[in-house]
């Protein structure tokens, strides 16, 4: 019998919503991640000599839980206009023509608190903060994301499976339960595409490699079976063999039906974004003591940045004796949203007094008035791809504090600023805003 080896870049990952009401194939990047340890706990003796001289010195090591899964992989940001038509069994996902999505979107439904996908929006059951629960809204104007129902103990969850070398007869499956999203990190490198980082937890790995049927032709209500020689149940994985080896979660094998992976996206060329299209717009919040330009802003070209938002997640783990536990549930921590930009040191010698340069930017900051500010208040939007260009990527912190910018001093001097997304409240959770415009795929 001869080895069959598996490699990385054969590998696709898929994101299963709750109760299987949607399915979507998110292309990671080089360098995915995921693991889960063990904790264990030592016990060893220390005593002193008896008559004969011997002292004891064993060790002993309990296995007492499984920690959670940690798992990590970047993602591309690619917006797109939906074709519309969707039903749930052709990978579109939208039933309206034109509106708005990202191929990346289910991630961001997950970290912002959405527990409900229904129509291609993503909502929460239990609202809070007032309005109508919306997480992520798509029209044919744009896409928005909203944090408003994110103040939860515990983040909703769903289903990563990391399908490696699916044309394969045999593929591998890993599958993560109760996978939440912690941290979303989007880097603005200048020659670099834009793209995301994302990492969060889980309950467990399991291998699921057995349960899948791969075949040319849907599922039958009978006589199918799976990789491990079963018949095909309902939650096992069809891959598409005559179509690419689409996948698809069967819901009712008695009645032959199954939900595709939305891939709508994922194949075009023309909706990736190129990171040196940025754009920064920095209007002070008072502007009596950061006056800016005529427009009341700061004209900041960037040279680099970062924007990170965090969950802060720790994991429940029972520690009864006598077993090894596995974890239960996520607990957030603080919502935390960061970051940081860079930009050449600029001033315009035409006008000392007004005008809204990086060098203003950083003499209004020390100014004696600014010093005296516990907080300052600036609304930031930065625009991934242009302010007008498609397609583009919005993040908008209405009321950030920003601190004194740190100077770089290389062969064009540049200031480096870390600024803090808050609320209108220490409560709020309008920290920040999200918003996509797509183009249609090609």
């Amino acid at each position: 019998m001869a080895d069959q080896l598996y490699f990385s870049r054969d590998s696709k990952l898929f994101i299963e919503w709750a109760s299987t009401t949607g399915v979507w194939e998110v292309p990671v990047l080089d360098g995915f991640s995921f693991s889960q340890a063990t904790n264990a706990s030592e016990i060893t003796l220390a005593e002193m000599e008896d008559t004969t001289a011997v002292s004891r010195r064993g060790r002993r090591l309990f296995n007492d839980s499984l920690a959670p899964v940690e798992w990590s992989f970047s993602t591309y940001v690619r917006p797109f206009k939906s074709a519309g038509s969707a039903d749930g069994t052709n990978g579109i996902a939208d039933a309206t023509v034109n509106n708005h999505h990202a191929v990346e979107e289910v991630l961001w439904a997950l970290m912002a608190g959405a527990d409900t996908y229904s129509s291609s929006t993503f909502s929460r059951t239990a609202q809070q903060h007032g309005g109508n629960g919306t997480v992520f809204t798509a029209d044919t104007t744009d896409a928005d994301i909203s944090f408003q129902q994110s103040n939860r103990s515990s983040l909703p969850t769903a289903t990563l499976y990391f399908v490696v070398n699916t044309a394969a007869a045999n593929p591998v499956v890993y599958k993560i339960n109760n996978a939440a999203v912690n941290e979303a990190s989007i880097d603005f490198d200048v020659d670099g595409i834009a793209t995301i980082n994302w990492s969060g937890f889980g309950k467990e790995i399991v291998d699921f490699s057995g349960s899948v049927h791969r075949d040319a032709t849907a599922p039958a209500t009978s006589g199918e079976t799976t990789a491990d020689g079963t018949a095909l149940a309902d939650g096992e994985i069809w891959l598409d063999s005559d179509n690419d080896d689409a996948f698809h979660i069967v819901t009712d094998v008695s009645a032959g039906n199954y939900v595709r992976a939305i891939d709508e996206g994922t194949a075009a060329t023309n909706n990736f974004i190129r990171n040196r299209l940025t754009s920064l717009d920095v209007a002070p919040g008072d502007t009596t003591t950061f006056p800016g330009d005529s427009s009341n802003k700061y004209t900041l070209t960037l040279t680099g940045g970062n924007i990170t938002i965090t969950n802060n997640i720790t994991y429940l783990v029972p520690e009864e004796l006598g077993t090894v536990n596995i974890p239960i549930e996520n607990i957030t921590g603080a919502r935390s949203v960061t970051g940081s930009f860079t930009c050449y040191l600029t001033l315009d010698d035409s006008d000392y007094s007004t005008s809204g340069t990086s060098a203003d930017f950083f003499n209004d900051l020390t100014s004696t008035a600014a010093l005296q500010k516990v907080v300052n208040e600036f609304d930031l939007t930065f625009a991934i791809g242009g302010t007008a260009g498609t397609p583009r990527l919005e993040f908008g912190l209405p009321k950030a504090h920003v601190e004194i910018p740190a100077h770089s001093i290389e062969d064009v001097i540049s200031l480096e600023t870390t600024f803090h997304g808050l609320g209108s409240s220490i409560s709020a959770t309008d920290e920040i805003d999200i918003k996509y415009v797509g183009v249609t795929p090609t």
